[in-house]
């Protein structure tokens, strides 16, 4: 079979992210329709490549390959890419995005970096550093797709990214706790859990007891301060890049759920998904809907 031409091809790369971004993040596959017909793609490419990179954990059994794929990454993102970096679908998909909307390649380097804390099984540090993982995955990723609906201007939303990005985060964080714990992973932070005369052991063992539960709803009141900033912002944030922060019309509905359970790590089911569209089409109207 004859090779595709460039523009087949990388057609395909776009599809291949839509098809990901569907399957494994629902939330960010949702709010991307509510953008503009000729920049959903791109979003598709952005929350694909972050896919790429938040699951680099869960495909590997040891630490040294995640930190080699997430260097391949690094590479690719700074045009030391071997080999041909556009026959990886997301990779040709997100470096086209990169260069027709011109992304700064910083943030998309300092995501794969806070990625890295993923790999080991050390205790978060403290608040602060969480708030800046959370700054460097998830509000990085809504200040780029932010970049991509302003049609080249400055969106002016890096407050409402920083603040929406953490009540995100943090929102799934603690929907994941059970899970986290199964791994050996611990993103409570520590001054959290000494508060409570609390350690890393408390949490990898998934010890229900009340210190851990206070433990869970500072979580919680955290993710609540966060929405509350953000949903402050909203009113005042350029109306083409709503989609960008549409994720983060869930967060009150689930933290809601998740407050009327109390066990420490308790799994409430999620949301049902007919209502967390709805809370975005409603969100949608804060931005103007198309």
């Amino acid at each position: 079979m004859a090779p595709l031409p460039p523009t087949a091809s990388l057609a395909a790369s776009f599809a291949h992210c839509e098809d990901m971004v569907r399957q494994g993040d629902k939330d960010r596959w949702l709010a991307a329709l509510f953008a503009p017909a000729d920049r959903r793609a791109d979003l598709m490419a952005l929350h694909a490549f972050n896919l790429e990179i938040a699951s680099v954990r869960e495909r590997i059994s040891d630490p040294l390959p995640g930190e080699v794929r997430l260097q391949w990454w690094r590479d690719v993102l700074n045009g030391e890419g071997r080999g041909d970096v556009m026959a990886h679908p997301v990779a040709g998909a997100l470096l086209d995005v990169i260069g027709r909307h011109n992304l700064p390649i910083k943030p998309l380097v300092d995501l794969i970096d806070a990625r890295v804390f993923d790999l080991y099984d050390d205790p978060m540090p403290s608040t602060a550093d969480l708030e800046g993982y959370c700054g460097d995955t998830s509000a990085a990723l809504m200040q780029l797709a932010a970049l991509i609906l302003a049609e080249g201007d400055d969106p002016r939303t890096a407050d409402l990214a920083g603040h929406a990005g953490l009540a995100y985060a943090v929102t799934g964080l603690v929907r994941s706790f059970a899970l986290h714990a199964s791994r050996g992973q611990v993103f409570i932070p520590a001054d959290m859990l000494a508060a409570e005369g609390l350690g890393r052991d408390d949490v990898v063992t998934g010890r229900d007891s009340p210190a851990m539960r206070r433990v869970r709803g500072a979580m919680i009141a955290l993710a609540h301060r966060h929405q509350g900033a953000a949903a402050a912002l909203v009113g005042s944030a350029d109306r083409r890049t709503g989609a960008a922060f549409l994720p983060l019309a869930t967060v009150a509905p689930r933290l809601t759920r998740l407050a009327r359970h109390q066990a420490a790590f308790a799994t409430p089911p999620d949301v049902p998904q007919w209502r967390l569209q709805w809370a975005m089409w409603r969100w949608s109207g804060r931005f103007g809907r198309s």
